[in-house]
């Protein structure tokens, strides 16, 4: 019989939690945690060797996502106008190279960087909630909800009351808050999170918070209505501006932060409930902080590009071939590879077509689905013998 996700990490905790002097002695049901449970070799590369990979890739992802474009910059522009930004020389700039570079291939790449490290931080969390590798915000409706939820409030179909008294990024947090606590609710039975309800009443709640987007579009007395919610349906950062990091930044990083903090009840988490709570964990409030939390990051970022699909499902299986399951490094290490494989993902919607743009969710999709299926297959044989 192969192993399953949650028993992998069951018994790669084991062999963690309790070491055995003698290394030729198997504990009962360990397996090495060199071995992911498809078979694959999982690579652990030690830690300096990971991060400064990932600092030279962040390096290179951001004078490439910044100089490549519709017009070319070289990259020594790109290093002058940074640094005369950030008062590290002073030099005068070309007005139309610094607007480009500065104004608007920047703050470009830096959203595109805290959107993908957010979403998938947010699928680490999901996963290890429901110990299932397959969840992940927008599979889980949380980015459906919070896109209905921003939509309402741009289009002005919240009661006035309500809507003097939240913003749209408070409102795209209660959409996907209230939809992915119908979701686990639905999901959840005495002992266990089903994963065919999860799935199920994720895409059920989907397609719920997708009809309420399509109707409050149609029912807009504002001509440019379908093409504000488009813009949120399909996800893209050409919207972005200076304005629009600090609010993401702060909740993202917080979020990271938070987890990070988290590792070890979260690593407690991957062996069940009940051992869990025998370890000492809070159980049900962890469970409840990891929803308002997935809920806050999610709707945050919806708010500013968007719902992009896929991202937290992709960047933390892949993290975990590399380096393990433990969330000490596994959620730092997704959000650095989650920022940059955002990045890449938006410069390749913006030059693949000539004049004009994709929408960088339709790139995501079109990466994800065929991942979560062949996913989703591999969980089926997996379970059986």
């Amino acid at each position: 019989m192969r192993v399953t996700f949650p028993t992998y990490c069951t018994r790669v905790h084991q062999a963690r939690l309790y070491p055995t002097a003698d290394k030729s002695v198997a504990l009962p049901g360990r397996i090495p945690p060199t071995f992911l449970p498809d078979g694959s070799t999982c690579l652990m590369l030690r830690p300096w060797l990971t991060g400064c990979a990932l600092a030279a890739a962040v390096v290179v992802t951001v004078a490439a996502g910044v100089a490549i474009g519709s017009a070319q910059i070289a990259v020594s522009d790109v290093l002058q106008v940074l640094g005369t930004r950030l008062g590290l020389i002073d030099k005068s700039l070309d007005p139309t190279i610094d607007r480009i570079v500065w104004s608007l291939r920047m703050p470009r790449v830096v959203l595109a960087m805290l959107v993908g490290g957010g979403l998938s931080i947010i699928g680490v969390a999901m996963q290890t909630l429901v110990r299932n590798p397959l969840a992940e915000p927008y599979v889980l409706g949380i980015s459906g909800g919070a896109t209905a939820g921003a939509s309402l409030f741009y289009l002005g179909f919240l009661p006035p009351v309500l809507s003097k008294a939240v913003s749209m990024p408070v409102a795209a947090f209660l959409g996907g808050l209230g939809t992915i606590v119908i979701v686990y609710l639905v999901a959840r039975t005495e002992s266990h999170v089903s994963v065919a309800r999860l799935l199920l009443a994720g895409v059920a709640m989907s397609a719920l918070t997708s009809s309420i987007t399509s109707f409050v579009t149609f029912s807009s007395p504002e001509p440019d209505a379908l093409r504000a919610v488009l813009f949120w349906l399909l996800g893209s950062f050409s919207g972005a501006r200076w304005a629009l990091i600090p609010g993401a930044a702060v909740v993202t990083i917080a979020g990271a932060v938070l987890l990070t903090g988290l590792a070890r009840p979260l690593d407690a988490m991957l062996m069940g409930e009940e051992p869990a709570y025998h370890l000492g964990v809070p159980v049900e409030a962890l469970k409840r902080g990891l929803l308002v939390l997935a809920a806050l990051v999610t709707g945050t970022l919806v708010s500013t590009s968007g719902a992009i699909g896929f991202v937290g499902l992709i960047v933390p299986h892949a993290v975990r071939m590399v380096a393990g399951v433990t969330h000490r490094t596994l959620i730092p290490v997704s959000f650095l590879v989650g920022a940059l494989f955002m990045v890449w993902a938006d410069l390749a919607a913006r030059t693949l077509l000539p004049a004009q743009e994709l929408p960088v969710g339709i790139l995501t999709a079109l990466c994800g689905v065929p991942f979560f299926l062949w996913l989703l297959r591999r969980q089926g044989t997996t379970t059986s013998p």
